[in-house]
């Protein structure tokens, strides 16, 4: 499992960027980063022809502009020294300019800002979660910057092992007190009837079977000595995500971490639909779609889907 060496950070120029640069500096001594880049994606800019021969440089002006305001953003919040920072102000499309730029700089991670208030930032954060090739975080506004639980919603794919695997080595050995959760939600299928069972006798049927799969599961797993927990959910409702959120919110977990399904093997994009379903979702809990980066063959492929 790779770590965190190189992340990017989308800043939107508001009041929430603070808190971006804020659990950057979090996750980067969590995964000792080695670069951490911080972009700000001024968009298209609609000045008239006859406006922009009159001012040349109104359009330079105002990045060099913004460059010092995430200079001075980031001297002041970002606290983990090893890390060399880079800032890039670009103009254009925000998701366009943030997924090249993070193919350009092989990241690792991006990490990005929901502001529930804002239906155009959930666009992006959709987009990118979609497209990326990396990892992607998303922190809401108002986190409390702790991390004592993780919620790792598993279906027993190598999609979970890379999830899991992730959440642990975060908190191996940085964070000894942090607890995993390990959730499972099963079904109850519409056959049971035929099985001459009741539907709660089934339930224990699937339930059985899912901690059979889980000690099988576990055995991938060097848990590091992390404590880790088990959770069985019955959904009697087809409301997979519902039921992860809503168990997250129960625990009062301080992260989710799910695994994403790539579209092929060369070509790490596109999530698979519980991912992006919880993604959907107005979340108060900050949310990790963990893709393994693997080949780079397909890009071209990538870009144009931009």
């Amino acid at each position: 499992m790779y770590s965190f060496k190189k992340i990017l950070v989308a800043l939107d120029h508001t009041s929430h960027d603070k808190e971006l640069v804020d659990a950057a500096s979090f996750i980067s001594t969590l995964s000792k980063t080695k670069d951490v880049y911080f972009i700000n994606v001024v968009k298209d800019l609609n000045i008239p022809k006859n406006i922009r021969k009159e001012f040349p440089d109104i359009i330079s002006n105002a990045v060099s502009e913004r460059t010092v305001e995430i200079q001075n953003l980031v001297k002041e919040n970002y606290s983990y020294k090893e890390a060399k920072t880079h800032i890039e102000i670009k103009p254009g499309n925000p998701t366009s300019a943030i997924l090249k730029y993070s193919i350009e700089k092989n990241i690792d991670l991006i990490l990005v800002g929901r502001k529930n208030t804002r239906k155009d930032g959930g666009i992006i954060i959709n987009r990118l979660a979609r497209k990326a090739a990396c990892s992607l975080l998303v922190i809401p506004i108002e986190y409390q910057k702790r991390v004592k639980k993780i919620l790792v919603p598993i279906d027993f794919s190598d999609y979970s092992v890379e999830a899991l695997k992730q959440a642990i080595n975060l908190a191996a050995p940085n964070l000894p007190n942090v607890k995993i959760y390990i959730q499972n939600v099963f079904q109850v299928p519409n056959g049971y009837r035929y099985t001459g069972r009741t539907f709660k006798e089934f339930a224990v049927i699937m339930k059985e079977n899912a901690e059979k799969d889980y000690k099988s599961f576990m055995h991938k797993i060097d848990t590091k000595g992390v404590n880790i927990e088990p959770v069985y959910t019955l959904d009697r409702s087809d409301n997979l995500i519902a039921k992860i959120y809503s168990t997250g919110l129960r625990l009062n977990a301080d992260a989710i971490v799910i695994g994403a399904k790539g579209r092929t093997d060369t070509t790490a994009i596109f999530i698979g639909s519980s991912a992006e379903k919880l993604i959907h979702i107005d979340s108060t809990i900050p949310i990790m779609v963990v893709r393994p980066k693997g080949k780079r063959a397909g890009i071209i492929e990538l870009l144009k889907d931009i």
